[in-house]
Order: structure tokens, then sequence, then C-alpha cells
């Protein structure tokens, strides 16, 4: 009898639904160390659902599993150590060198610098890739891409190696010298796990299963399926017919009386017949040659998969089914969360490196935006389009027409004489504010009557209008004010002098404006600028990098070996980290020597609280990656929160006047707090005691964040 430690793989029961779909249905199996278990069935049979379960890149439902006498969803990362994994769409990273892939494979695996080398040099041996190491991988053929799959998944001498259907759309010679890579392997002692639909590598395999349905239906040596009872009942005889048209005349073959089954394999039938048939009865009913045959495997699969589906076979009872599997003995867990952060780390600024598109949009694209909405974005309203109606037509009329010009506000679009012209003026668009000059309007001002003057104004601008009614009634109370003064100014009584003696107001009003006297649109907006773009661009860049892995399959191949999670994170953000720093350093210099905004305060204290927003939007992108499994998932989630960041974090519009609720809700968005520093430490002079209220938020804010990521973040599939 068989030891449990003659067994690299026992699993029992295993079970794993989605929803109301169940993908793999108590399987039960045994794999004997050194075998080559050849794993077979239709596409969506749940054959790649079981070996993630063995793997532990997804959770069982229901049962049990140990591989290498490690729990295979306890101690998975146990397991990942000491076995390879070559996914069924083992994405190479295309951008990277055969060798360099190599590398970072062997760095996952934290091979010894003294022995990498060396390891290296035995799989490229192995494999025959040798002249292709200098080859970028994406640019390799199908077969030799499969090699470098191949050689990246034995480069840490694994002991059991998982193969998901390693030769699927690779040539027929590709294929075979794949396989005979993987007898080598077999020679020297690796455990192979392979799952495959061809019936010819089935027939290389030392051990098989067959899965159909999410059921295994068969297991055990070649020879013992072929010589299973239903595959050739009692009483019958397979044969094969070789026809010069073989599918034109099968089913004259199944109408033929004694044939039970017959179906196309290549060039031939096979046939299922009662022993009485003759091979002269079958030549007679379709012409052609009729032999007498064993059955071949695809045989025996066919004949197990219609009883399956008749409900006709009985599930077979593998050993592993007759009792619990015994607890794995107790190991000190060994957890290394950091385990290949350097790797990534190299892998990350490689892929920088090579893709100019990422620098383009992380450091050129910022700077233009940076210019292009910095004197697009413009609050100060000038030139509105002004048409004049004049019913006086003398000198007071036109000092006043140009009174209204000298404003700045308003220019002069036209000059208009019928009211009909006038109405047309604004309807169309061409004026924004109309001026109704009265016919005695200068008449008035000399007799010093009250007089009154028109000013229509289009209101469909909000902005535009506020502006235009505030200077008109500016202007008035100004030429108000300058008539008065000329008509009181010899009354021996009037309301008040200045010290020099001449007409004043009672009262004054002098205000002063502070941390931007010219009231310059730049000043105030484009600190904010650089805070949404620096949120948007990051956010971008980390969730897309994350999620873009996940789409190619490069993310399931990591998920799969041992490095940590705090290693594949803290790799992913490092490079991004420094090209934020990068990024932020270029657009306040676009803001100071472009745009003439200078930074009033602390230099260092503003590029230290932007280094902690940096790290703020890069684990809101973290946290995106981790809801979306798609980059158009990435991207919807992006514009969500891009957004509410643009109108809720003061950017555009005070909070002040916000409503509370909403007001509240900024608090949430980073860049609102980021926005207030900048302003804060550019136009104020504002030191850290000033701004301790925004820090402490965006710290909340990354706290927060990055604790939701960690939590989110699984190396598993589902």
């Amino acid at each position: 009898m068989a030891n449990a430690g003659d067994f690299v793989i026992e699993a029992r029961d295993l079970t794993r639904r989605f929803g109301a779909k169940t993908a793999v249905d108590h399987v039960s199996l045994r794999v004997r160390r050194g075998a080559i278990f050849g794993f077979l069935g239709p596409n969506g049979s749940g054959k790649s659902t079981l070996i993630r379960m063995l793997l532990g890149l997804i959770a069982p439902s229901e049962g049990e599993a140990r591989v290498l006498g490690h729990d295979a969803v306890k101690d998975s990362e146990a397991v990942k150590r000491r076995i390879g994994y070559m996914s069924q769409s083992f994405s190479l990273y295309s951008d990277l060198t055969v060798a360099e892939n190599l590398e970072f494979y062997s760095r996952v695996y934290d091979i010894p610098a003294d022995r990498r080398a060396q390891q290296i040099e035995r799989v490229v041996a192995l494999t025959g890739i040798g002249e292709y190491l200098d080859s970028l991988a994406g640019t390799l053929s199908g077969g030799w891409k499969q090699r470098l799959a191949l050689a990246c998944s034995l480069v840490h001498e694994p002991e059991l190696l998982f193969l998901d259907e390693p030769t699927a759309g690779i040539d027929p010679v590709a294929r075979r010298e794949l396989w005979d890579l993987l007898f080598e392997l077999a020679a020297s002692g690796v455990t192979l796990f392979v799952t495959t639909h061809y019936m010819d590598e089935a027939e290389r395999c030392t051990d098989i299963g067959y899965i159909h349905l999410s059921k295994l239906l068969v297991l055990g040596r070649p020879s013992e399926l072929k010589a299973l009872p239903g595959v050739t009942p009692e009483g019958t005889r397979r044969w094969e017919l070789r026809h010069d048209r073989p599918a034109e005349v099968l089913q004259d073959v199944r109408r033929s009386g004694g044939v039970l089954d017959a179906t196309l394999f290549g060039e031939t039938l096979h046939v299922l017949a009662r022993r009485e048939v003759s091979a002269e009865r079958l030549e007679s009913a379709a012409g052609g040659e009729a032999r007498e045959i064993s059955p071949s495997l695809e045989d025996v699969f066919v004949s197990l998969s219609h009883a399956a589906t008749r409900g006709e076979l009985a599930l077979p009872e593998a050993p592993a089914t007759t009792k619990p599997l015994p607890p794995a003995p107790a190991r000190p867990a060994a957890r290394r969360p950091m385990s290949g952060f350097a790797a990534i780390l190299l892998k990350e600024f490689r892929h920088i490196l090579r893709q100019p598109s990422t620098l383009l949009f992380a450091l050129l694209i910022p700077a233009l935006q940076t210019i292009l909405f910095g004197y697009a974005i413009e609050t100060q309203i000038e030139n509105i389009p002004l048409v004049v109606f004049d019913l006086d037509g003398h000198t007071h009329a036109k000092e006043l027409v140009e009174a209204f010009e000298n404003t700045r506000t308003f220019a002069l679009e036209d000059y208009v004489f019928d009211e009909e012209s006038f109405d047309a003026a604004l309807r169309s668009g061409s004026a924004k504010v109309g001026l109704v000059i009265p016919a005695e309007y200068g008449e008035q001002l000399d007799r010093g009557e009250e007089t009154t003057i028109q000013v229509l104004i289009d209101g469909s601008d909000s902005q535009v209008a506020t502006t235009a009614l505030n200077t008109a009634s500016q202007l008035g109370t100004t030429i108000s004010r300058e008539l008065a003064f000329q008509r009181f100014e010899s009354a021996e009584k009037v309301p008040s002098r200045d010290q020099s003696g001449a007409l004043a107001l009672p009262v004054e009003v002098r205000a002063r404006m502070l941390y931007n006297p010219d009231l310059e649109s730049p000043r105030f907006f484009v600190p904010g600028l650089v805070g949404i773009i620096l949120q948007v661009v990051l956010m971008f860049l980390t969730s897309f990098a994350i999620v873009r892995e996940r789409e190619r399959g490069t993310l399931e191949q990591l998920f799969a070996t041992p490095v940590g999670p705090g290693g594949l994170l803290l790799g992913k953000l490092v490079p991004y980290f420094l090209l934020g720093t990068a990024e932020t350093v270029l657009i306040l210099a676009v803001m100071v020597f472009l745009f003439g905004v200078p930074i009033a305060g602390s230099l260092p204290l503003l590029l230290g609280l932007s280094l902690l927003f940096i790290l703020t939007a890069l684990a809101l992108g973290l946290l995106i990656s981790t809801l979306a499994k798609t980059q158009l998932e990435a991207f919807q989630y992006a514009f969500l929160v891009m957004l509410p960041s643009v109108l809720l974090s003061g950017f555009m519009f005070p909070r002040s006047e916000m409503p509370d609720p909403i007001r509240l809700l900024s608090y949430a968005i980073p860049v609102t707090h980021y926005i207030e520093v900048l302003r804060g430490v550019v136009l104020r002079s504002a030191d850290f005691t000033d701004l301790l209220p925004h820090v402490r938020g965006m710290v909340a804010c990354m706290v927060c964040l990055l604790g939701l990521s960690v939590l989110r973040f699984r190396k598993q599939l589902a």
C-alpha cells in the first residue's frame, strides 16, 4: 500500500461554486510523486479552476487538499515556494527581454544572487532559448514564448510543476518539442500536473483523470482506463473503418444493423458494434476497409462522456474519499509580506523606461494641462458686448457711453437707432448688455432733475450677468457722487469735508486686498490646478498599472509565486511615487516661472506636504485597482472620483457656500485638503500650525485608503 508521502497532491471532495454555477463538483484524487498526471476534459469543464484551488489562488467552497504535505488553503505560501505554475494564458512581460523575464522570476523566488546566474543558465540550456536572451519577449513566436514560460516556471527548481494547457495555440512541431522537454523534467524527478484536451498528449501521461461537466468521471493509468467495462461493453467490438470520405458515410454506418456508435477519427471512423457484426458487413454498408482495434483514449472519453450525460456512469470512489485527510503536520508560519519587493520594483522601473507613453502621461501631459487650463480659467470678466440705444444724442449721453467703456468691463459692440434692432441684438446674443439712454437725459441732468437710464442684462450666463450688474450699479453710484460733489462744492453747509476742505463722503470705506491685490485669476486657480492634476494622473497611473496586469494574466502568475502582498504593492507604488515627485516639481515650476505665482511660504514645507498628498493619491488609485477587474471598470471608478474632486474640493467653487451635507462630504476628498495647503503656503505664507487641520485630513484620508486597499487586496483570483 502506498504511503502518504508517496503522493504530492491529495484532494478530497474539492468543490467550487460561482454563484449558482458549480465549476468543480466534489473532485477527489491523488497524484503520485514522479508521475506525469494528465488532467483531461473539454473546455469549461473545471480543469483550470481545480488547479487554482490546489495553488490557493481560489478558495474551495467545500472540501480540502494538500500539496507537498501543506494545506492548500491555510499554507498556500509555503506551497508556492516549492511548485512551478505555467498558466493557460501565461503572459510574459512583452516589453522585457527574455533575460529580464528570467531574472525577474529568479528574484521573485528569492534565489540568492550568487546562484541566480547559474539557475538561469540551467533553464536556458534546458529550454534552448539562449539565442533569444536579448530579444523582447513580445517578439517571440508562440512556441518560443511557451519555452520561455516553462523556463520561468523552472528557474527555482520546483518539485511539482502545474501546466495548464501548455501546448494550446502552438504548432505541432513546437508541441512535440515541448513534450520532449517535459519528459526530460519527469526523468529528473519533477512531478507534472498537465491539463490538456489533446488525446495524443494524454497517451504520454503515466496517470490520467478525466473531468466532464465539473465531475471527475475516471482516474487511473491509460491502460486501466482502456480496459474499463463501460468503454467496450461485453459482447461488443471496436472497429476502425478507413474511407475516402468518412464524414459522408458516417450516418450510413450509424444506421447499419448492430452498430451502437460511430465517430469521426481523422480520416477514419471508429465504430462500436455488437460482436456478431463482421468487417464485411461494415464494408458493405459504407465501403472502405475495416479492421478490429483496441480502444483509444479518445474512445474512452467519448464513451464515458456519453454515459455520464445519460446518467449511466457511476462516478469513481477515489482512495482519498474513504476518510478525511489527516491533518497536515504543524509548521511554523513563515510569513514574508515584503518578499519580492526588489524584483517588482526593478520590473516596474523597466516597464516605465520601455514605455515612453508612461513618462509622457506622468510628466509632459500634466505640465501641458497646467499651462492650458491655467490660461483658460479666468474669473476677471472683461469686454462684455454692449449695445447702445441712444435717444438723446448729446454730450452727456456720449460721456455716459464713454464711462461704460472706460470700466473695461464693457466693450461697445454697436449703436442702434430703433427698438427692433436693439431687441434683435440682445436676442441673437451678439450683445450681452443693452444701454437705453432716454431722450431728455442731458436736459434733466442740467436742470438737476432725477433721470433714469435703463440697463438690460442677458442673465443666461450668471457670472457674466452678475459682473455686468455690479459694474453698472457701481458706475451709476460714481457718476451720481461726482454730480453731487459738483453741485454742492460751493454750498455753505454740506455733510462733510476732508482735511483740505474739499467736499467728502461722511463715511469712507477703504478696503485693502491681501495676498492677491490685483485679483489675478492664476494666483487662485493655478495652485488648485496643481492638486487636481496630481490626483488625477497618479490615480490613473496606479489603478491602471495593477488592473492591466490582471487583464493580461501576469497577475495570476505572480499570485502563484511566493511574492508577498506588501512586496507586490510597495514595489508597484514606489516608482509612481518617484514619478509623482518629479511631476510635482515640474508643475510647481510651471506655476512659478510661467504664470508668475511666487511661493510666499516655506518651499520645504510645501514639498513635504506634497509628498504626503502623493502617497494619498497613490493609495486612492490602489483602492480602485482592488475594486476594478478590467481597465474599463478602473476608468469608470476613476471618473466617479474625478468629478467630485473638481466640483466639491474648492478648486472652482467656494466650499463655504455649499450646503452643510455637501461641505462635510468634501472633507473626505483628499485633494480638498491639499488645495488648502497649496493656497495657504503659496499665497498666504501659512506655516505648519496654520495648516494642521488639513494635514490631519490628508493623513486620515491616506490611512483610510491604504487600510481599505490592504484589507481588500488578496493573492487570490476570487
